[in-house]
């Protein structure tokens, strides 16, 4: 199994670093007031409302909680990334990262890029922050997007190793995949339940029809995909391979746009658990 305490061990270390150099940038100079209050450090992407303390406190612990995705996502897929160096595959997992990040905007917004490309943020529900509303800003983002994950690596470097044992390659990833799969149908599956309870079957809005169907699909589409995922996990778990159950799992959950990245993470475990096991491999060349 993947080394999940010590990929979020790194994760959290790095959002608070990502944090505190964010606060400095702000406070040395390179800072945006807007009316509402904000202040943006350029770059980094760090928000922090000066009006309100909870917004304070909102915005340190969503970063925390994008570190703790970051770390667990980059100890599943640690032996699958390019390159033996950490810095380099934490660098790649960002990129990776921001891509599945695109996606999902592209996906869940029909006629996206529209109104001159005033879209920021793209990636900040995984770790680091990037901005798509001018081209400086894009740079500066992408630039501070590979400095979180190259200081994830960098971190998980310097972290005590821990003894870990995979009888089947993908099982770390197909673990993460379920596991971030019923988080997001858990969450969305409530504010619906409510939402039916309290107001009964909720309208489509015209105005945001694909959302909305995408939303509802994950209720009701992203169950049976997370199902597939948990299903392939256990039987990986056995010793037996996941693929089909983890690969079909993976496009029902991706095909609802929200649980891109769950799905995503549960065919590229499904793909490799079908490989032998590591133990399987080794018995039979000592027994050539």
């Amino acid at each position: 199994m993947a080394d999940f305490g010590r990929g979020i061990k790194a994760g959290v270390a790095a959002a608070t670093v990502y944090l505190i150099i964010s606060v400095i940038i702000a406070a040395i100079g390179r800072t945006f007031w807007y009316p509402s209050g904000f202040i943006f450090a350029a770059g980094l992407g760090i928000h922090l409302e000066l009006m309100h303390p909870l917004g304070v406190i909102f915005s340190i612990l969503s970063r925390i909680v994008q570190g703790i995705i970051f770390g667990v996502v980059f100890a599943a897929l640690y032996n699958f990334l390019p390159s033996v160096s950490s810095i380099v595959k934490g660098m790649v997992l960002s990129l990776f990262l921001c891509i599945v990040a695109l996606i999902e905007t592209i996906y869940m917004t029909p006629g996206w890029p529209t109104d001159g490309m005033i879209v920021g943020g793209l990636y900040a529900r995984y770790g680091g922050v990037l901005y798509l509303s001018s081209i400086s800003r894009a740079l500066a983002g992408i630039i501070s997007v590979l400095a979180f994950g190259a200081l994830v690596g960098a971190i998980w470097n310097k972290l005590r190793e821990k003894k870990v044992t995979e009888v089947r390659k993908g099982i770390a990833a197909l673990l993460v995949g379920f596991i971030l799969g019923g988080v997001t149908w858990a969450f969305l599956a409530v504010l619906y339940l409510t939402a039916v309870v309290t107001e009964g079957v909720p309208a489509i809005d015209p105005d945001f029809w694909w959302f909305e169907l995408l939303v509802t699909s994950v209720v009701f589409l992203g169950l049976p995909g997370w199902v597939l995922a948990l299903v392939a996990w256990r039987k990986t778990k056995r010793g037996e391979s996941g693929f089909k159950w983890g690969v079909a799992g993976g496009v029902i959950m991706a095909l609802t746009g929200v649980m891109l990245l769950p799905g995503v993470l549960a065919i590229i475990g499904g793909v490799f658990s079908a490989r032998k096991p590591v133990s399987e491999s080794s018995t039979a060349e000592i027994e050539q």
